[in-house]
């Protein structure tokens, strides 16, 4: 019961302006982390303020099983329609903050901003072969919102990632292709080339301009020559 009840407290309080709950035990961190993840299923909404009480008042009244304010299943397609209007105001809304930011980003010396809209920087000019869209590459990177936030980093991980060029978004398709082995570049991605109005929550929201800088360490060479297919 007690575990219940901090388990409450945490995640949606008793009110605005009730004290903060302890969060100190491993339970209560436990319970902390298990709220926070909740939250990542709302953050498409951009909810205010006064909106999250509401919703706590929701949260609240379905965990200890009250009756309920309103039918939750009549308003289950209005759910999608305000998660649906949130998510393109938001997207819009980024996509313009994103498009003063690639123009800042072209403006840098040494920067290329291609036809498709991307910008590419070299930072380190290569001595091997450049790979084709149909290759396997061999990759270091370092991806980051433009508030510098870092959401995905095999240097962070210390470990490179493999992958086939044609299988990843857009602006690695054809960023990558620019550099030659031993290179390093960064790319400056649009949304229209990333993950577009739909981001790739949590960490990557609707609209969001993408930057990455890039090693390309190697061309990875198919381990089967052609025509003998893997073993199964």
């Amino acid at each position: 019961m007690r575990i219940l009840l901090v388990a409450f407290a945490v995640l949606v309080g008793i009110s605005s302006n009730a004290a903060p709950p302890d969060v100190k035990t491993d339970d209560q961190k436990t319970l902390y982390a298990l709220g926070y993840a909740v939250s990542d299923n709302l953050k498409q909404f951009n909810l205010t303020p006064a909106e999250l009480e509401i919703v706590k008042a929701g949260f609240a009244d379905g965990v200890l099983q009250k009756k309920p304010t309103v039918e939750p299943k009549e308003f289950y397609p209005k759910i999608r329609e305000l998660q649906a209007t949130r998510v393109a105001a938001m997207s819009a809304k980024e996509k313009e903050a994103g498009q003063a930011y690639i123009a800042k980003a072209a403006a840098e010396k040494g920067a290329v901003k291609l036809p498709s809209g991307m910008v590419i920087q070299q930072i380190k000019e290569g001595t091997g072969p450049a790979p084709q869209a149909t290759d396997t590459v061999k990759v270091h990177y370092h991806g980051t919102l433009t508030n510098g936030k870092v959401f995905d980093s095999s240097v962070q991980r210390k470990e490179p990632a493999t992958f086939p060029l044609n299988g990843v978004i857009p602006c690695w398709t054809e960023g990558v292709q620019k550099i030659k082995v031993g290179g390093k570049a960064k790319l400056t991605c649009p949304a229209e080339l990333a993950y577009g109005d739909r981001g790739a929550p949590p960490d990557i929201g609707p609209g969001a301009t993408l930057v990455f800088e890039v090693e390309l360490l190697d061309i990875v060479k198919p381990s089967n020559p052609a025509g003998n297919p893997p073993k199964q």
